[in-house]
């Protein structure tokens, strides 16, 4: 399986804002910069988490985006279930449809495969992923000052 750009780019952010406790908070701009993701794409990504309630995104002077107590106990496995929505691993069901889905013991398997992954995926936290040595890192690469530990 693998993850949109999108979901990898929210868990990015989210672990960027779990490391920002004792900060000025950053703006999307800062995060974008930091992540080297593109500022549109981190935009959206960003009013998507807001949307959630795991991030507070505020305006002005004094503003930047924050990490909820929700955003950081999520659970990654739900997080990345809510972000990639449903679907397949494969598409049986298509423009051509495969002529095995009636049939076909590999698309419940591979369900049951995407299952096990986010399952595996459930128990850590935004805050678990940004234990050490992530968490120095994320901090020294937001302040411009690499931290390998």
């Amino acid at each position: 399986m693998r993850l949109t750009r999108f979901t990898d780019v929210a868990l990015r952010v989210l672990m960027r804002l779990a490391v920002a406790e004792n900060e000025e908070p950053p703006t999307t701009r800062e995060v974008a910069a930091t992540m080297q993701v593109p500022y549109t794409h981190t935009a959206k990504v960003v009013a998507r988490l807001q949307h959630l309630g795991l991030i507070e995104a505020r305006r002005g002077r004094g503003g930047g985006l924050s990490l909820t107590g929700a955003g950081r106990s999520a659970s990654i496995g739900g997080l990345v279930r809510e972000l990639e929505g449903p679907g397949d691993v494969v598409e049986c069901e298509g423009s051509t449809p495969c002529p095995l889905r009636a049939a076909c013991r590999l698309r419940s398997a591979l369900r049951g495969a995407e299952e096990a992954f986010y399952a595996s995926l459930d128990p850590l936290t935004v805050t678990e992923l940004v234990a050490s040595p992530t968490g120095p890192l994320l901090i020294g690469i937001s302040s411009g000052r690499p931290d390998t530990g």
